[in-house]
């Protein structure tokens, strides 16, 4: 099944992708509460069973306009870094043999077609495209053998970072959680419609292709990473992976390609989606802002 959050007269409410356009998952089944996204995430087999017959049914064609944030307000949104080879190359960093984890927060995520915020206190902003994992029923220690069982299914992922506030400090935080830099969406496709083991992701910027890498050439794939980060913290439904992004960025050409107001990103993925957001300027007064980080931009 394929899931979006659509706008409608009603608000953001859930729908599933039937025979044809969308269907509105709460009209359709008659309980209110299954609205929101939120509410089927891990949900057993009888409930799932019924949203099957739910995609059964002819829905209503959309635009893009309307396709809000796939997930409002994620609980946490867990970030690979430097997991594809070429990427740590392009950065000068050697394979990385144990998983380089960051965090972002829900004020970070942004719809799959909005804008994307360029902010205002960052001039090397950067475009990293990614696959994204959704938890669903989650759980801990999880083995990879069973990762996928836990998995409400893939979206695409835009991991818009401001290097040069990523680069000041050790830690990555600060670069990874400007408000909207993060498009989600535009469907939540469950692990029965897609095998992301050996996908082509693809991004452009205004046309221009600059990453196009197979998901084969993670370091860690989507069962070990899930099976790392059920470690250390219980996965819950809601949570989304983002598994970190291929060869290409930004700050890697020559001379670097930082993103201003106008650009256009794309990222697809094949059988998962794509999204496409134009970058805009942070409406915000920062002039003398006291914060100012140095150095040409990171290089991660």
């Amino acid at each position: 099944m394929r899931f979006a959050s659509l706008f409608t007269e009603d608000g953001l409410r859930l729908h599933v992708r039937g025979r044809h356009g969308y269907v509105d998952v709460a009209h359709a089944t008659g309980e209110e509460r299954l609205s929101d996204i939120n509410a089927v995430l891990g949900a057993g087999p009888e409930e799932l069973e019924l949203l099957s017959a739910v995609a059964e049914q002819a829905g209503r064609e959309v635009s893009e306009a309307e396709f809000g944030p796939l997930i409002p307000q994620p609980r946490r949104i867990l970030c690979l870094g430097v997991n594809y080879l070429d990427h740590a190359l392009e950065g000068g960093r050697p394979p990385t043999t144990w998983p380089e984890v960051f965090v972002r927060g829900a004020d970070s995520a942004a719809a799959p077609y909005g804008p994307l915020v360029k902010p205002a206190l960052s001039a090397r902003f950067d475009y990293e495209g990614e696959l994204a994992v959704v938890i669903g029923r989650g759980g801990r220690y999880i083995r990879a053998q069973d990762a996928l069982s836990v998995v409400a299914g893939f979206t695409v992922a835009m991991d818009g970072s401001a290097r040069e506030w990523q680069r000041a400090a050790s830690q990555w935080t600060a670069g990874k959680n400007f408000d909207a830099t993060m498009p989600l969406g535009p469907e939540l496709v469950t692990p029965d419609e897609v095998d992301v083991a050996d996908v082509k992701l693809t991004t452009t910027v205004n046309g221009r292709v600059m990453q196009s890498a197979s998901t084969a050439n993670m370091i860690f794939d989507v069962p070990r990473t899930i099976e790392y980060l059920s470690s250390f913290t219980t996965l819950r439904p809601g949570d989304v992976i983002a598994t970190g992004t291929p060869g290409g960025v930004g700050f890697a050409q020559k001379p670097p390609l930082w993103l201003k107001p106008g650009d256009v990103v794309e990222v697809e993925i094949q059988g998962v989606g794509r999204i496409a957001n134009t970058v805009v300027a942070e409406d915000a007064a920062v002039a003398d802002w006291p914060w100012s980080p140095p150095g040409p931009g990171a290089t991660v």
